[in-house]
């Protein structure tokens, strides 16, 4: 008979691991330390310069019968299509090189809804009010007052979200009477705009520190403060966009032919949006 033996299983011991932490010295773990510090400050740089790059619209804005419709159709299809106040924002694709292409965004004036460019700022580029220069003296309130909307949101923009550039744009200056070249009327144009603009912003800037209600000088029903006309100037200056906290402004003037009714004649090789596609490709780089 045979005798039959249980076999007993031995587990074998588990060796120790000592700590990777607890077995490096003290100098080590300082460098192990300075390391890891390093590596996350370049991976929240590195996301934070992609989020920044992100943006590549143009956003059309300014008043209604500013012109802005005209001035996206010229640029995605060389010709001017008939149009008219609209409600809807339109857009449209404008190829500026074999390489650079923009989005364009047409955001209506009316003030009702003309707010809804925050909804693009996200992905914005490039802003480009743009301002009837032959009209802006009849209704120079109420376009600062749109243009002082612009200012504040740009200025509210979280810090990780990079600024649009920002062009003011002369529109209709072939509608000026201002002499024999298209040089002096480009000239013009701007300075007017400017001129007339610094004015009445810096009459909203001077209401809001003395506490006048806004809707006094052409805001629509609203009854906050707003910011975004900070300047970096001498205490007691004037609203100058030049020294505007926001940011660089940049102005152009431009004009598109409609119908036949042009006083600037275009000569070989001039485009009246000339200004205007210069400024997209310089901040395109």
């Amino acid at each position: 008979m045979k005798d039959h033996f249980q076999e007993e299983t031995v587990a074998s011991p588990i060796p120790e691991v000592a700590p990777f932490v607890g077995s490096l010295s003290a100098q080590n773990l300082v460098l192990l330390s300075l390391a890891v510090t390093v590596l996350f400050f370049i991976v929240l740089s590195f996301t934070r310069k992609k989020s920044k790059s992100r943006g590549n619209d143009l956003l059309l804005l300014g008043p209604p019968d500013s012109g802005k419709t005209a001035i996206m159709s010229n640029l995605a299809y060389d010709q001017t299509l008939p149009s008219h106040t609209s409600l809807q924002t339109n857009l449209a694709q404008v190829v500026l090189s074999p390489t650079k292409t923009l989005r364009v965004i047409d955001v209506p004036g009316h003030p009702r809804i003309r707010d809804q460019f925050r909804e693009h700022l996200g992905d914005a580029k490039a802003i480009a009010f743009v301002v009837d220069s032959s009209t802006i003296s009849r209704n120079a309130s109420v376009v600062a007052e749109h243009l002082h909307h612009v200012l504040h949101a740009i200025t509210s923009l979280p810090p990780t979200q990079s600024t649009p550039a920002l062009l003011i744009l002369a529109h209709k200056m072939d509608l000026l009477k201002s002499g024999a070249s298209s040089n002096s009327a480009t000239s013009v144009a701007i300075s007017r705009v400017c001129t007339i603009l610094e004015r009445e912003l810096e009459k909203r800037r001077a209401s809001q520190s003395g506490g006048v209600g806004m809707e006094s000088l052409g805001a629509d029903g609203e009854g906050s403060e707003m910011g975004g006309l900070d300047c970096s100037g001498p205490a007691g200056g004037t609203f100058k966009f030049s020294e505007w906290e926001g940011g660089e402004v940049y102005f152009a003037a431009t004009w598109v032919k409609v119908g036949e009714n042009k006083d600037v004649e275009k000569s070989s090789g001039e485009d009246g949006l000339d200004g205007l596609k210069e400024w997209l490709n310089q901040v395109s780089k």
